[in-house]
């Protein structure tokens, strides 16, 4: 993350809908994996989404219930997994940005070995 980026704190049914889309490309298999925790101004914990753009840092509020509902009853996931139309449909939409996840560079490097093993 780059400390110069404004921090934006928000729930996620209040974003965007942009962002929202942006957030489901960035994490096509859901959120509850990703949630970090931090203390919030007034000294609580909070379980948020990481997600970054070009301008900003995101902190996305929401528990890991909150999250899995939110993929099991939004139309553009499928069994947990953001369906294929949807995320190529989104993929040229947001061509021209680049789509920074929460996720370390790590798993970013699982999931492209993922990616690239044939299919048998």
């Amino acid at each position: 993350m780059s400390k110069n980026k404004p921090r934006i704190i928000k729930d996620y049914d209040k974003l965007d809908k942009r962002i929202q889309e942006q957030i489901k490309l960035a994490y096509p298999e859901g959120f509850s994996q990703y949630l970090i925790t931090f203390l919030n101004k007034d000294g609580k914990y909070v379980s948020a989404l990481p997600f970054e753009t070009e301008d900003y840092y995101y902190l996305v509020r929401m528990t890991e219930d909150e999250a899995d509902m939110i993929i099991s009853t939004d139309d553009d996931y499928e069994d947990g997994i953001l369906k294929e139309e949807v995320r190529e449909m989104f993929e040229d939409k947001y061509a021209d940005m680049e789509i920074l996840s929460g996720k370390d560079d790590e798993e970013e490097e699982e999931e492209q070995e993922k990616d690239d093993d044939p299919i048998i």
